[in-house]
């Protein structure tokens, strides 16, 4: 297992500083500098943005954009879940003989109070994913935009801080604080939501329950699909991994659909579903699929048992 507490060490060729930026000129003098100063060593080099930031870094780049993988975070961060599997280690792990370079702003202003605590997770456990790699990522945060909190956020999930001023150590780096701050417990379904309890016998019901309640409130027989994947794999997880059983919940708010379902496992490695899994390991590849479905993914895990949300745009 991933200590997601390990701390960065001086001897680990893995570097992930976050970038504080006050204005568009340092955003480019910072994000343009790192991709150049990459090209000119021969690194492969990745850039995964919100879609303006984007924009500005490939008019910026001019004819060197073409060398670069150019990613809108916005869609392929849209679930922080599956940004180290889809983005940061699928980039990395192509390149597995040199030394690459990405950057990664999962967190803008514009993210919800619900998607938030699934971003420092993200952030906290990129530490563990890439240890010992020949990588470094740059996580940018616009410090105007953002709220005090999630600057001081990053201080505890980088171990180096740039800003105009230059590279800082960061003296309140505790990664496996923040991963545990995310572990919060989640909102309750509301009077509402269709519930039913699920067992071995009774999955394809539940599966069943899940379209039908889709298709009820507009969903698009694609986005269904996506439904019945998901809560099947969800539920067959329950079943084989966590006491035989479960319950599942579905509301609908806020032009999503959302499902709850709680059993009574615990999840005890949270980088569960958010690594590459290899063909030769067994099963870990149903939160993963998860991950890379669903709009977004939050987890609440104790002994006693998880709860686990999973959020779709009914569009």
């Amino acid at each position: 297992m991933i200590d997601p507490t390990r701390s960065a060490s001086v001897a680990d060729p893995f570097h992930h500083p976050a970038f504080l930026y006050r204005n568009r000129d340092e955003y480019l003098a910072g994000t343009v500098g790192f991709v150049r100063q990459g090209l000119a060593a021969g690194e492969p080099v990745a850039v995964a943005v919100p879609t303006a930031n984007l924009t500005l870094l490939r008019a910026a780049l001019g004819a060197d954009a073409a060398a670069v993988r150019l990613l809108d975070m916005t869609v392929a961060g849209r679930n922080p879940g599956r940004i180290i599997p889809g983005v940061l280690r699928a980039f990395a792990d192509e390149h597995p003989a040199t030394r690459v370079r990405i950057i990664g702003e999962p967190v803008w202003a514009a993210r919800s109070a619900l998607e938030y605590p699934a971003c420092i997770q993200h952030e906290a456990l990129i530490n563990a994913a890439f240890a010992d790699r020949d990588v470094t990522i740059l996580c940018p945060y616009d410090i105007t935009a953002l709220p005090a909190q999630a600057i001081a956020d990053a201080w505890a999930t980088h171990p180096h801080m740039i800003d105009a001023g230059g590279e800082t150590v960061s003296d309140a780096y505790d990664p496996g604080r923040i991963v545990e701050s995310g572990n919060r417990r989640l909102p309750e379904p509301p009077a509402t939501a269709v519930r039913l309890a699920f067992d071995g016998d009774s999955l394809p019901q539940a599966r069943r329950a899940a379209t039908d309640f889709a298709r009820r409130h507009g969903m698009s027989e694609e986005r269904v699909a996506d439904v019945e994947l998901l809560v099947g794999e969800a539920t067959t997880n329950s079943v084989v991994h966590a006491g035989g059983g479960g319950t599942l919940a579905l509301w609908c708010v806020d032009a999503q659909l959302r499902c709850q379902i709680r059993d009574r496992g615990y999840i005890a490695d949270p980088l569960i579903g958010r690594l590459p899994a290899s063909l030769l390991t067994p099963g870990g590849r149903g939160l993963l699929l998860i991950n890379q479905i669903a709009d977004l993914v939050r987890i609440h895990t104790r002994p006693a048992g998880t709860t686990l949300h999973l959020h779709l745009a009914l569009a």
